[in-house]
Formats: C-alpha cells, sequence, structure tokens
C-alpha cells in the first residue's frame, strides 16, 4: 500500500524534490509505500513531485500472488524409471514412470505474501506431468507413480507406465530420451475475498537403453 502526503512546509525552489520544476507549479509529497519480504514488513520512505494530488495505491493481491510463488521452491519431477539410466531393458516389458513425492518435486508447497494489510496464501500442486518416452509417444499421469518393485515382476504400473515396441538402437543416439514436463497448478487466496490461479512448467530428462531379446533356436 502506498499513501501520500503534501508536504508543508514545501521544499524551497532549487530542490533537487522539485524534479526540475518551480514551486506552484503542482506540489511536493511523501510517498509511503509498506512491504512484506517475508521475513518482515518495512516502509519506504521518499518525496515525489506531481502535478496532482496522487492517491492511495492499493496492494494487488495477484502481484503478491506472484510474490508468494516466487518464495517458493518449485522442481522439475525426481525421475524414477525402470530400466534405470545407465541399465538395460526389454522391449515389450512394462516401463513404469514415477517421481519422487516433496513439497518442491509434487506439492503441496505452500507460501505467503504481505502487503498493505493484506495477505495471500498461495498453495502449489502438480496437476499432471507427461512423460515423452522418446519413441514419438507421450503418458499423461495424474498421479506421482507408483515406484517399481521387484515383486511386481511383469505386472504393468497401475497408474503411470509404457511399454516400448522396439528397441533404442533404432535411434539415432542408441538411446531413448525420456522427457518428464510436469504441470503446477498454484491457487491463491487473498484475505479481501479475492482467489486466483496460476501455472507453472518444469522439466528433466534421462537417457535409457532398451534392447530387444536374442531367442536362439
Amino acid at each position: 500500500m502506498c499513501t501520500y502526503k503534501k508536504l508543508d512546509p514545501q521544499p524551497l525552489a532549487g530542490s533537487l524534490d522539485w524534479e526540475g520544476h518551480e514551486p506552484g507549479d503542482g506540489a511536493v509529497y511523501e510517498e509511503r509505500c509498506t512491504f512484506d519480504n517475508g521475513i518482515t514488513e518495512f516502509t519506504n520512505v521518499r518525496n515525489i513531485w506531481a502535478a496532482t494530488p496522487p492517491a492511495a495505491v492499493a496492494v494487488d493481491p495477484a502481484i503478491l500472488a506472484r510474490q508468494a510463488l516466487d518464495r517458493m521452491l518449485l522442481r522439475a519431477p525426481q525421475i524414477g524409471i525402470t530400466p534405470k539410466p545407465g541399465g538395460k531393458g526389454v522391449v515389450g516389458m512394462p516401463v513404469y514412470l514415477w517421481t519422487e513425492r516433496g513439497p518442491e518435486t509434487y506439492g503441496p508447497n505452500v507460501a505467503s505474501a504481505s502487503a498493505g494489510g493484506i495477505t495471500v496464501t498461495a498453495t502449489a500442486k502438480v496437476s499432471r506431468i507427461v512423460w515423452n518416452m522418446g519413441d514419438s509417444k507421450s503418458v499423461t499421469c495424474t498421479t506421482p507413480g507408483t515406484p517399481y518393485k521387484a515383486e511386481y515382476g511383469k505386472q504393468p504400473s497401475p497408474d503411470c507406465g509404457h511399454r516400448y515396441t522396439a528397441p533404442s538402437s533404432t535411434t539415432g543416439t542408441g538411446k531413448y530420451h525420456v522427457t518428464a514436463t510436469s504441470t503446477w497448478t498454484i491457487g491463491w487466496q487473498a484475505t479481501t475475498g479475492r482467489s486466483g490461479r496460476l501455472t507453472e512448467t518444469r522439466q528433466s530428462a534421462v537417457d535409457i537403453n532398451v534392447v530387444e531379446v536374442q531367442v536362439l533356436n
């Protein structure tokens, strides 16, 4: 919130506060703006010239929502995948896809920002992850996925998986380049009753090797 008060008395002629104007041409006002940096509230005071009396400027909750978002650490998916990078998968076998769950990799992630007596609280969660599998196919998952365990054997992932129909040797690099793009949905609520929504994306990638089993006659 920024408020304005006309200086009384006004600065002398030639003062830098007049910003090149003469006394009687408009007036010089004290501008007082209050901010909250997340640690403490502080006030910035300066003198400004204005042709007409400036009105108090209310803080836009949408700006505070963006400030709250900037205080969050939203990371790309921390990729979990079978086969593991450095290992070998087999054509036709189930591929499990998942990300580590946490405030920074999946949410919820909460932060607030305040100014001018208004507080905005924002909550960020991943709404979906799009996995581009490197074979021109993609998988969209609305869950963080299920980490693979040896006891699952050949069972497919119950919520986020894939199967390759060709070995990675068919690509130019000899590996499948897998990217995971998460969409963070950030809902915010102001103490004034106003609310809104923002979105952010983050991406990470790994390379995996998938081979074809050779059958001996």
